[in-house]
């Protein structure tokens, strides 16, 4: 007999028979038996690991998702959700789309118009794309609104900043555009109850020029900013012989509809602009747009201390001639700060019902535009001895999802994005600080992690389209 100990026989046979398991996991072995087909084997499965299943991944039901044509799509053709919303809102960090209402089912539904004007864009079916971005001051000084267009314009093409009011409050803290102007505008706006015979401006602003009132604009030093292509002045109903003077070119400004447009091409040799209002000049001003003759463009609407609700003072008149200037593709309403000023307040119903009157509004009076709603951030109070999420913000997060969902818009969950629960503490203290110490605002370096957040979302719309026709 052999001088190997019989004790190691178990240990051969256990060990060889793991062996052929673990190679017949390998070689996914099946066949079949008299009809009857035998699954592969795997003793592996336990602790492997699949990918797990995306948040959107059934496709809708026909019989209730699919919608009435839009504007503009061929006669008879339908608008098919592809993708269920997922059912957790609150952690879901991409955008959902919602079907249009029943009651509205001619409008257009989710992001669906918005990205399919961008799948134009790229086949060079038509020239541009705008989106008008509304918000508070968390987006004031272009915050966000500048990586967003950024990213879009790098992708898509297009230089320009887009809108620029009059004046602003924050013109020396902006740094997309150098922007000075003399003090003797009188500004019109939300909050200082402007005369009934002035209408005010998308921006919810409207300047009215002193004597010899100037404002002067000059590109700064950053990609697709650095020039200045084609200008348009924005304004309303003009006075008399109503003229400005920009670089001392004499431009007459006429027109008497509520929203005005004149465009020119500046003069490449001078890169600035300087406007100057002719004596005794009265015509309300609204601002001066600064595009290319391509690509996307993004218009930033901020203005500080609002909720969204100001945005019923703008005139049914007014924003349908300036859709007729420059239409809208995607209209994005970004708030939240300054309805959260108690944070320990969760009943939001005063302020979901005039904000559904503004989204009713809104929707009536841009059809074909997509609309993008966007939650409001973390925001975190001083409980004790530390600080933490205000439990107002989850309250607020679902009216304004059901706001999404009730008038067939995009949405996208910002809170989920930056980190949920306790995120703007992290972006606070963390060892890259992100925020302020108001525990409510983004600095620069936060907000343009914002912005590409935002950006990632659209791009994924747009290469995953949620609607197909």
């Amino acid at each position: 007999m052999s001088g190997k100990s019989k004790h190691a026989y178990p240990f051969y046979i256990i060990s060889g028979t793991l062996i052929c398991l673990i190679l017949l996991s390998v070689v996914r072995n099946t066949f079949s038996f008299n009809g009857f087909t035998f699954r592969p084997l795997n003793v592996l499965s336990d602790l492997q690991q699949s990918d797990p299943p995306p948040l959107v991944e059934k496709k809708a039901v026909a019989a209730t998702k699919q919608l009435k044509a839009t504007p503009g799509q061929p006669a008879g053709s339908t608008a098919v959700l592809t993708h269920e919303p997922p059912a957790d809102f609150m952690s879901y960090t991409g955008i959902i789309n919602y079907p249009a209402p029943v009651e509205a089912s001619t409008v257009a539904p989710g992001m669906q118009h918005f990205v399919q004007a961008l799948t134009d864009l790229r086949h060079g079916q038509r020239k541009k794309v705008r989106i008008a971005y509304f918000g508070d001051s968390m987006i004031e000084g272009d915050l966000i609104t500048e990586d967003l267009r950024d990213s879009l314009q790098t992708m898509f093409g297009g230089m320009g900043v887009g809108f620029v009011p009059a004046t602003s409050i924050v013109a020396t803290y902006r740094t997309t555009i150098l922007h000075s102007f003399s003090g003797n505008w009188k500004d019109y706006h939300y909050k200082n109850n402007p005369p009934e015979d002035v209408m005010l401006g998308i921006s919810g602003h409207t300047f009215i020029p002193g004597a010899d009132s100037w404002i002067k604009y000059t590109p700064v030093k950053k990609p697709r900013l650095n020039r200045f292509d084609e200008v348009s002045i924005l304004y309303g109903p003009a006075e008399g012989n109503s003229a400005v003077a920009v670089n001392d070119r004499n431009i007459p400004l006429g027109g008497t509809a509520e929203v005005n447009m004149v465009t020119f091409k500046q003069d490449t040799a001078m890169p600035g602009l300087l406007l100057k209002c002719a004596a005794g000049m009265n015509t309300p001003l609204y601002g001066l747009c600064f595009e290319s003759d391509s690509g996307v463009f993004v218009d930033n609407y901020s203005f500080r201390g609002i909720s969204g609700i100001e945005l019923a003072k703008l005139s049914s008149g007014m924003l349908q001639h300036l859709q007729q200037q420059r239409p809208y593709d995607l209209i994005v309403l970004h708030y939240g700060a300054n309805v959260l000023f108690r944070p320990e307040l969760t009943d939001y119903s005063w302020y979901e019902r005039p904000m559904a009157k503004v989204m009713d509004s809104l929707r009536h009076r841009f059809p074909n535009t997509s609309f993008l709603i966007i939650s409001t951030a973390d925001k975190s109070y001083r409980k004790g001895e530390e600080y933490v999420t205000a439990p107002g913000v989850e309250a607020l997060i679902k009216v304004q999802h059901d706001m999404a969902e009730r008038f067939g818009t995009g949405y996208w969950n910002l809170f989920a994005a930056m980190g949920g629960e306790g995120a703007m503490v992290r972006w606070v203290e963390g060892d890259t600080v992100l925020a302020n110490k108001d525990y409510t605002h983004f600095n620069r370096q936060g907000a343009s992690r914002v912005g590409a957040l935002l950006y990632k979302a659209i791009k994924h719309e747009f290469e995953h389209p949620a609607f197909s026709n």
